[in-house]
């Protein structure tokens, strides 16, 4: 009976450090979301599975054409995926249906500016995102969206699990 309860006690022993493990991965290094929608396309598609790093923003700042994974403020469980453009401290203005920083970025013409119709300066920790497919995207234009904080950031888009034909680190540009 002493070796049953001991077998019992390992195999319950594994199972709690299993569950420890999986918890400290999901928290902390990296998660499986599913992008929902065409805003990112051509880059990533509905459907699409992605593995989200959280690690790299622990150690350096996000950057330019990064593709990030924020949650939604308005719906619980909805998180979006978009690409950073401006960086804390540039102005963004959307004129012309073009992005301008300090420079001319971009060649898809917007056709709504947005809150960024006028120019936005961004904060110390602010970051301005918009999709891929920017006329079919709710991104930094957007007053619900807005402005990012880097404290909102989850991760950023890593590498792609599914499609089988897509499987591959996710490029950033």
């Amino acid at each position: 009976m002493k070796e049953i309860i001991k077998e019992l006690a390992g195999w319950l022993l594994y199972i709690v450090l299993i569950i420890a493990l999986t918890w400290i991965v999901v928290t902390f290094v990296g998660q499986r979301t599913e992008v929902s929608g065409s805003s990112m396309e051509t880059t990533l598609s509905d459907k699409d599975q992605l593995i989200v790093d959280k690690m790299t923003y622990r150690f350096r700042d996000p950057k330019r054409y990064d593709i990030v994974v924020f949650p939604y403020q308005y719906q619980d469980n909805t998180y979006y995926i978009k690409r950073i453009i401006g960086l804390p401290g540039e102005t963004v203005q959307i004129l012309s249906g073009m992005v301008y920083m300090d420079e001319h970025y971009g060649n898809e013409i917007m056709e709504n500016p947005g809150i960024a119709e006028e120019p936005l300066t961004l904060g110390e920790d602010e970051y301005f995102v918009l999709g891929d497919n920017r006329n079919n995207s709710s991104d930094s234009r957007a007053s619900d969206v807005g402005l990012i904080h880097r404290k909102d950031l989850i991760g950023r888009a890593w590498i792609r699990v599914w499609p089988l034909s897509q499987i591959g680190v996710i490029h950033h540009e």
